[in-house]
């Protein structure tokens, strides 16, 4: 079948992208779902950072691609041995497409798939094949009729082939726009709360980075009964939002400011200025891991979210790890077990305990997608959701 996708066409162009155009909207040739896959009507899609980080070559991958990992779709159809979802289900779309089988699936740990982390590396669903390709050779700078997926998904086209345990059925009455945002941003912050910090109730807590997976890091830390959060950020206008939502303090961080005298400012926030329980860096770079580390207390936890450049280092006293028993912790895919947690999430938006209708900062269509990616880049929306399909509300 013929699908409209945003194709990437080569890593690394200049900003702004409104410019330079990395992406462009192809009509593309989709093949059927194969045996445990699923053709999937997506919806919405969220502009992400793990896709940015794509596009500016922080996070390798091989092109030409059709980007977009964070969606709500509707299933279309359903290829043989597929029991969790049928065709008509709303479902949000996960970006590691866990095989179920190896030593991490079958240890409750499905974010760190081995097989799915190879497919997704090669650009390929589980399956080992690519199912978009151009119908013809285009004079572009990277002319290959196979077109890779982005993480198993590539959500920013109008239709997808998907492997069955890349999707996870969701109530179907809550607006689709909303749900867009489960299978990413809500399931990495959130997750990395319960998850993989496992915060007490009380416990104080900071957030430093605030994009999308950053506030949603603080929308669980509120659902978990945190206390005293304090959030950190390079916009004003983010730390305001972050404070309306309940966040305790708001700790601007500019140019002019060592990371050491950041440090010291937040610190002071905290009881008698030892730091807080539990630190989360949500930017993605080593100042803010070293920023989020140096705010924890002795015998506090730092969880990074964040996916840098592979070659960005990381370095700590080792002493503090021992002499102050300090935690240092990854978190993908918020270590969650996606049917487990994606559906618990919800409940908790229809109850109004995790609003993330807040941080939703516009709709636009797949022609605007650089100029969309021009604002997520220069951290001035929180989550921009495309609308992929004019007769769906």
């Amino acid at each position: 079948m013929k699908v409209k996708a945003a194709v990437l066409q080569e890593m690394g162009r200049p900003t702004p992208y409104a410019k330079s155009k990395p992406i462009i909207i192809e009509e593309l040739e989709l093949a059927p779902p194969h045996d445990d896959e699923v053709l999937v009507k997506l919806l919405y899609a969220g502009l992400c950072h793990s896709d940015l980080s794509v596009i500016n070559a922080s996070r390798p991958r091989p092109t030409p691609m059709a980007l977009g990992h964070e969606a709500v779709g509707r299933i279309q159809q359903a290829g043989k041995n597929v029991d969790n979802v049928q065709v008509g289900d709303i479902v949000s779309c996960v970006f590691v497409p866990s095989c179920g089988t190896c030593d991490s699936c079958r240890t409750g740990r499905p974010a760190t798939c081995t097989t799915g982390a190879k497919a997704n590396g090669a650009g390929l669903l589980l399956c080992g094949q690519s199912h978009l390709s151009r119908t013809t050779q285009v004079n572009k700078p990277n002319d290959s009729k196979m077109i890779h997926h982005l993480l198993g998904v590539a959500a920013f086209s109008t239709y997808s082939v998907m492997n069955k345990n890349s999707v996870v059925k969701i109530d179907p009455s809550i607006p689709p726009q909303y749900a867009a945002v489960f299978g990413c941003a809500v399931i990495t912050g959130v997750g990395a709360v319960v998850n993989t910090a496992k915060i007490e109730f009380g416990a104080s807590v900071a957030i430093v980075g605030l994009g999308g997976v950053g506030f949603c890091a603080l929308l669980g830390a509120l659902a978990a009964g945190a206390s005293n959060i304090i959030v950190v950020d390079l916009e004003q206008s983010k730390l305001d939002l972050a404070k309306k939502l309940g966040a305790s303090h708001g700790v601007l961080s500019t140019k002019d400011i060592s990371l050491d005298n950041l440090i010291q400012s937040v610190k002071q926030l905290t009881q008698q200025g030892r730091g807080v329980d539990y630190a989360f860096e949500m930017a993605g770079s080593g100042p803010t891991l070293k920023v989020a580390y140096g705010i924890t207390r002795p015998g506090g936890t730092t969880v990074t979210a964040g996916l840098p450049h592979p070659e960005t280092q990381f370095s700590v006293s080792q002493v503090t790890i021992t002499a102050e028993e300090r935690t240092l912790k990854g978190s993908y895919l918020g270590s969650c077990v996606p049917t487990r947690d994606i559906p618990r999430y919800v409940q908790l938006f229809k109850e109004g305990r995790l609003p993330v209708d807040k941080l939703i900062s516009g709709i636009i269509t797949l022609d605007q997608i650089n100029e969309g990616f021009d604002q997520l880049d220069q951290g001035k929306v929180i989550r921009l959701l495309l609308k992929l399909h004019d007769d769906e509300e």
